[in-house]
């Protein structure tokens, strides 16, 4: 035990909360589990330097941010140096892990895929959403949403319970990853939204759209969009089809899908609400679902 990893420690534990170990200071990567979340998880990780000036980093895979840490200011320009250099360090040790997590990850992906059957129509998610399987494939009681890359390789899965619960698998690529539904069509608006259910509805019940990319989330509505333009060009039109969040503070939905939409040079719509339609609506899909519920009720 040093002065070193106990106030690394403090560090750690100012943002993730009490810790009942001390982190080495071998300068390699670590992996530990973070308090609150899930049991047997390690998405935490940490490098520390404990020579000269001790100095490290650390993140959360869950949450994407690094922090770095530094025992004291350098006193001349040499120890700047150094600590700059052990940052970077950690920088490339972090990303060289995260790499070899994706592609083991991609590679689970890739065998639950092949093994998994076709949709069942029945499945509770699709008919609660009220929306066909498309090419969903089924493992168990779980459906399998395929996300790829935009060179189109096969990075993660989706899984989708019987309750509507989702998640990922653990490890893989969910930033600029996306599930396309339709096709791509040069001379057509091509949609992005969040949701799958809400790209389903967007095919299913929308005039004139023949492709929707789903980016899972209001977080991969830029990343998704904005390495969509890069390979696609400016001559593609894009259109966010954005989530409207409006009981949620701040309206994270849309302000993400305009957020978007003006990094990506393009326009972004919403539900258009009818007057009597429930506040707790919030996609395309809510307002499918609600409209025909007060079809059904008018039958």
């Amino acid at each position: 035990m040093t002065e070193a990893t106990i106030l690394f420690r403090d560090a750690l534990q100012a943002v993730y909360g009490p810790l009942d170990w001390l982190p080495d200071d071998d300068g390699n990567i670590h992996r530990f589990h973070v308090p609150g979340d899930k049991a047997g998880s390690r998405n935490g990780w940490y490098t520390l330097f404990g020579d000269g000036i001790a100095s490290g980093a650390f993140g959360s895979w869950k949450d994407g941010i690094t922090r770095t840490w530094c025992s004291r200011e350098p006193v001349d320009y040499r120890e700047a140096v150094e600590v700059r250099q052990r940052i970077e360090q950690a920088r490339h040790l972090r990303e060289a892990e995260r790499l070899q997590r994706q592609q083991k990850t991609a590679k689970r992906a890739g065998y639950l895929w092949r093994n998994a059957h076709p949709a069942d129509p029945a499945h509770p998610y699709l008919v609660a959403k009220q929306v066909g399987p498309h090419d969903l494939r089924q493992s168990g009681d779980e459906l399998l949403v395929p996300l790829r890359n935009a060179a189109g390789d096969l990075v993660n899965l989706q899984r989708i319970g019987i309750d509507g619960s989702k998640r990922f698998l653990f490890g893989g690529q969910v930033q600029g990853a996306f599930h396309l539904l339709g096709r791509i069509n040069p001379a057509e608006e091509l949609y992005i939204c969040e949701g799958w259910a809400t790209g389903a509805t967007l095919i299913e019940h929308y005039r004139g759209v023949w492709g929707v990319v789903c980016a899972m989330n209001a977080r991969n509505l830029k990343p998704v969009t904005l390495a969509l333009r890069e390979k696609l060009g400016d001559e593609q039109e894009l259109l966010i089809a954005g989530d409207d969040d409006r009981q949620t503070e701040g309206n994270p939905g849309r302000k993400a899908a305009n957020a978007t939409a003006v990094a990506a040079a393009c326009f972004a719509v919403f539900p258009e609400w009818p007057a009597d339609a429930p506040d707790h609506l919030t996609d395309f899909n809510d307002l499918q679902c609600w409209i025909a519920s007060q079809e059904n009720a008018h039958d």
